[in-house]
């Protein structure tokens, strides 16, 4: 049989100086020495944690305190930084509309001074080169600073309620607009600023001959190189030499009505030319077939001759 190696282990008792003697196998010798090694890691670990919660648990130094405030102070920063950029970001979309604002007002400005110009809105009343008056009592509550929320709400109305002034005003412009047309085309007057009628519509015995003859406007006596003017606004269709007619001007009132401006001495238009009502169109002359200074006028609607008399004599609108 195989002996095992065993360790005997002495042991001496106090009295009476007995001993006993303990056999141990390696089996039991090896797990002892496992225990006692798990002992001593244990002791050295929990040394360990003892030392570092001790190390923990004192006080930061000087240079570590500087390095953790230095690293506050940077995140701080960043977030004021952010913080600066969303108000800069605010107060230009606010200036961006209140620039916007600024050129409608001027678009608004320009549209009633010319509502003022043209006398559909009384000048004593309306100035649109000055800001408007205000005023009132001082409020005795003490005065905040508007918030920018609050700027955004007021600006916000302010579009609104421009906008409907705008749509107001461009639909009375429009009309307005129509109303100083259907005036321009609106034939009325006499074709010189001073003369007399000198020949009137209809026949009439000839100048030249004595005859009976047509006459298919009338004529306009007056001072030579005094002024020919457009009874209507219109486009000048014809400005040359036509026999007979002498130096002609003849203008294009749209709706099938011509006006005709002859035996002038010099003609100031040129065709395509547009013409408003009491522009210069010619100096007066006797150019073509005439016995001295006058202008012949020829009112034509749809290709016929009308009484220029009737459209002479006719009120101002």
């Amino acid at each position: 049989m195989k002996s095992e190696n065993t360790m005997n282990i002495i042991l001496v008792g106090k009295s009476h100086g007995k001993s006993r003697v303990l056999a141990l196998n390696s089996t039991v010798v090896v797990a002892m020495a496992l225990v006692g090694v798990a002992l001593i890691t244990a002791a050295g670990w929990a040394g360990y944690s003892v030392a570092e919660s001790k190390a923990e648990a004192r006080e930061p130094t000087d240079s570590e305190l500087v390095a953790h405030w230095r690293s506050k102070l940077g995140e701080q920063k960043v977030e004021l930084a952010g913080l600066q950029q969303n108000v800069q970001d605010q107060v230009d979309a606010l200036t961006l509309r209140l620039g916007e604002i600024q050129g409608r007002l001027l678009r608004l400005d320009a549209l009633g001074q010319r509502f003022v110009e043209s006398g559909l809105v009384a000048s004593d009343e309306f100035d649109f080169n000055q800001p408007a008056a205000v005023g009132g009592p001082e409020d005795s509550h003490p005065a905040d600073s508007f918030s920018a929320p609050d700027l955004t709400r007021m600006i916000d109305e302010l579009e609104r309620k421009m906008l409907d002034r705008e749509q107001q005003l461009r639909l009375l412009d429009q009309v307005s607009s129509r109303q100083k047309l259907e005036d321009e085309l609106y034939l009325e007057g006499r074709p010189i600023t001073w003369g007399w009628l000198s020949s009137r519509y209809g026949y009439r015995s000839d100048p030249f001959t004595g005859k009976r003859t047509w006459h298919a406007g009338v004529d306009l006596a007056g001072k030579d190189g005094s002024d020919i003017i457009s009874v209507a606004g219109g486009v000048v269709t014809y400005a040359s030499e036509r026999h007979g007619y002498g130096n002609l001007v003849e203008v294009d009132h749209g709706d099938g009505l011509v006006t005709r401006y002859a035996h002038s001495k010099t003609i100031k238009v040129k065709v395509g030319d547009v013409v408003q009502k009491g522009q210069v169109l010619a100096l007066m002359g006797s150019t073509g077939r005439s016995t001295g200074p006058h202008v012949h006028f020829e009112v034509i609607r749809n290709g016929k001759t009308e009484n220029p008399e009737t459209y002479m004599k006719r009120a101002s609108r």
